[in-house]
């Protein structure tokens, strides 16, 4: 039997309204609170998680940014006209083949998918996520948690972010039972997609919740077996707000007379859109454009861009950001043609916005947000590794 076994368990769009509301692990895991989450999406959360920085820090905010220098798709971008019809390349299963095709093309470790980013635009764009943020080096010399725990001498597990939640569960499960592991990181993400499809079906959501339920109660019950003491704690990075309403901002934008490259660039992800001025004159154009959707959403003040963690001087995010309000998708997007019945990456004050932290030992007051989550692992591991020695 092993002295200790820490379990950080990952668990996408696990959101705290969803947990206060259901009791989720109530009697398991009965220390809990709400957090903060990151602004922005999981893109911009699990660097965050995995590293403590925020997104101003590590550079992930959205996947897309308009950076033409240092766009590896230039190549694709020269391409697009010979892409026709236009309509085949927007199909969902034909981006998707794209996708692979261009992963492998380019030699990307980490999550890449085109969605619906046009492919005239797709040559001025850069991605964020090139590489696997959960492997060594997976964020570069700022450091992760790979890298943190092989610097420690424990034995350590981190999941396979392609593998299906019952597959990592099962793996965290065999370890445990195994011995194997001092410290491991379970990662879950199948909730984040049933969310935003069926928010408002709380009977299908419930499912998926009682299977989560199951594998805790199993995880726990092995691990309270091997070791003397078993510390689970689960971890979100957002909730799910529903839908409220759409707005086309791109065609108020495309009305306008700017153009694309010359005047203006602009990324339309689900939530946000974020622009960069190029010429003169193009902001008040562009302020004027959507001073209809003023009751929708609103621009960010630099102070709020310095609250949410997302402010750079390079302004790589966009010249300004339009946030839209709670619930209000902009449809259609570089994500997506359609809205989603849930959306995340709106206000952080908004209450379906929030993450949650549950644990089966005494949390400290100061984690109240998702980046405090990984000083909490840092301090668990280097617990550990302390124990060892």
């Amino acid at each position: 039997m092993k002295d200790a076994i820490e379990v950080f368990l990952f668990i996408d769009a696990l959101g705290w309204e969803l947990v206060r509301s259901t009791g989720f692990l109530s009697r398991e895991l009965p220390e809990r609170r709400c957090i903060r989450m990151q602004f922005g999406y999981s893109c911009s959360a699990i660097p965050t998680i995995l590293s403590g920085r925020t997104p101003a820090e590590h550079g992930h905010l959205c996947l897309f940014c308009y950076d033409p220098p240092h766009s590896p798709f230039r190549l694709l971008g020269a391409l697009h006209p010979l892409l026709r019809p236009r309509s085949f390349w927007e199909r969902g299963r034909v981006r998707n083949v794209l996708s692979r095709l261009v992963k492998k093309l380019y030699g990307f470790t980490g999550y890449f998918q085109l969605y619906r980013m046009p492919l005239d635009r797709i040559g001025m764009m850069d991605y964020c996520e090139k590489r696997n943020l959960f492997a060594a080096k997976g964020m570069g010399e700022a450091g992760n948690l790979y890298d943190l725990l092989a610097a420690s001498g424990l034995g350590f597990h981190i999941s396979d972010w392609r593998s299906s939640d019952a597959e990592n569960l099962a793996e965290a499960c065999r370890l445990t039972e195994a011995e194997a592991c001092d410290f491991l990181f379970v990662y879950t993400a199948e909730l984040d997609g049933l969310e935003h499809e069926c928010v408002g079906r709380p009977e299908i959501i419930r499912r998926k919740l009682a299977f989560y339920e199951e594998r805790v109660a199993r995880l726990l019950e092995t691990g309270r077996a091997h070791a003397r003491n078993f510390r689970l704690t689960v971890i979100s990075d957002h909730g799910m707000t529903p839908l409220a309403g759409t707005a086309d901002l791109r065609a108020a934008v495309e009305k306008s007379g700017l153009r694309f490259g010359e005047d203006y660039a602009a990324c339309y992800d689900s939530t946000m859109l974020r622009v960069h001025f190029l010429k003169p004159g193009a902001k008040q154009a562009l302020c004027d454009a959507l001073a209809p959707f003023s009751g929708s959403g609103r621009w960010l003040t630099e102070e709020e861009e310095r609250g949410y963690g997302i402010y750079r001087a390079d302004r790589r995010f966009g010249d300004a950001i339009f946030l839209m309000n709670p619930g209000i998708q902009i449809v259609p997007s570089d994500m997506g043609g359609k809205a989603l019945n849930g959306m995340h990456g709106f206000d952080p004050a908004d209450r379906d916005s929030a993450a949650a932290i549950l644990s089966n030992t005494p949390l400290p007051d100061d984690v109240t947000q998702v980046a405090d989550y990984f000083r909490l692992m840092k301090h668990r591991i280097g617990q550990l590794a302390e124990a060892r020695r």
